[in-house]
């Protein structure tokens, strides 16, 4: 990270031509996830041979990710209330950069998006959603077809043990993706990308750092997660999440290393793709934070009531976008629109977006570990009393 950093202040035409570095290593990590899950998933579910257990395992990780997520929105009000980084920013209107896609989304919208429609074609997209879908069933079929399912689901945990085995070759690349990601970043849009708007990166990572350690570390606590362990496991998936901006490039990792910590592999390989479209902690503090933010912009004032139906706006439409470009800023375009705030603030935050995008992802990728141990708890498992060589 600090190699990349350096090289794209220092040799900034050098560094914008790492790109490619980049790109291969994220296509790598891409082509892991579609397989990894479904073998995960399915071995898991069949092993698990109880289909009413694993219903048990869909609401409370649902209900878990509702109320963590309603916190983060929370978190992230009060800080941008705080501290106000939108008094004194001017809106400046920028058509080109502007240029956000915009994505209809709803509740019909999304319970039709997760149901696939072709399996290859969801493994193509990546799309995790309709995989996990997909995936579900075919392993509840596997059990209720008994004996016959043998070969199959004794070829899905072998495709599950093959990939955990091609992700760890995928992570030698994993410096040299990290360096070139940072490296082109810095490189291309200038050092003033990590200092501009300061106030409003610092309220944003000061919020993500009080989210993480006043909430998900009460959360450690209360449900007795062992701190040490489940720092052991989780700090690398973090810092791939962090410094490539990418969940996706994260998720190999992290489902390996949670499985290693000791959660079930039912559970870990269907809370974990489950809440990168149900329990994005860190995009929905963001969204919280950024709309009232372009309001202080534009020297709009919002009552505690219209803030408050602004955050449950948000909670509704930043479900099951995960998949979608800049995700985070389609569901902000759409939210400033919805509340007759100027679009342009949008334009502002695209500036300094890829270091906000670093934050709240790792973090994403972080609730959703702790989510998988919190649930394998509640199931009566003991994460972090397995040891690495087990």
């Amino acid at each position: 990270m600090a190699g990349g950093v350096a090289l794209g202040i220092f040799m900034p035409s050098f560094a914008t031509r790492l790109s490619p570095v980049s790109n291969i290593f994220l296509r790598l990590i891409r082509s892991i996830i579609a397989p990894l899950l479904f073998g995960t998933l399915v071995s898991g579910i069949a092993g698990a041979g109880d289909l009413r257990r694993m219903g048990r395992v869909g609401i409370k990780a649902l209900v878990y990710f509702e109320v963590v997520t309603t916190l983060a929105l929370f978190i992230g009000l009060g800080a941008v209330n705080l501290v106000r980084p939108g008094v004194g920013v001017p809106i400046s209107v920028t058509t080109t950069e502007a240029a956000i896609p915009q994505n209809q989304t709803g509740l019909a919208a999304l319970i039709e998006h997760i149901v696939p429609a072709s399996m290859i074609d969801a493994m193509a997209r990546n799309d995790v959603l309709q995989v996990v879908v997909f995936s579900f069933l075919f392993g509840a079929a596997c059990v209720a077809v008994g004996a016959k399912a043998a070969p199959v689901i004794s070829f899905c945990t072998a495709l599950a043990d093959i990939m955990f085995h091609y992700t760890r070759y995928v992570m030698y690349l994993a410096p040299l993706g990290v360096g070139a990601a940072l490296a082109v970043t810095v490189g291309s849009k200038g050092a003033g990308v990590l200092f501009g708007l300061g106030k409003l990166i610092a309220t944003m990572y000061a919020a993500q750092a009080l989210f993480v350690v006043a909430v998900l570390g009460a959360v450690v606590a209360l449900v007795r997660i062992p701190a040490a362990q489940f720092y052991r496991a989780v700090r690398e998936p973090f810092v791939i999440a962090f410094s490539t901006s990418s969940s996706e490039a994260a998720l190999p990792l992290a489902l390996e290393n949670m499985e290693r910590f000791g959660v079930p592999k039912h559970i870990v390989g269907f809370v974990l793709p489950t809440g990168y479209s149900f329990n994005l902690d860190g995009t929905t503090l963001y969204l919280s934070l950024a709309s009232v933010f372009v309001a202080q912009a534009a020297g709009v004032h919002l009552s505690f009531g219209e803030q408050l139906l602004m955050m449950l706006t948000l909670m509704l439409t930043s479900k099951g976008v995960a998949g979608v470009p800049r995700a985070a800023l389609v569901i902000l375009a759409g939210t400033l629109t919805t509340f007759r705030l100027p679009a342009e603030g949008v334009s502002i935050l695209l500036g300094v977006d890829a270091v906000l995008d670093m934050a709240r992802t790792s973090v994403n990728v972080l609730g959703n570990c702790l989510a998988s141990a919190v649930v394998a708890r509640w199931e009566g498992y003991f994460p972090g009393k397995v040891t690495e060589g087990e």
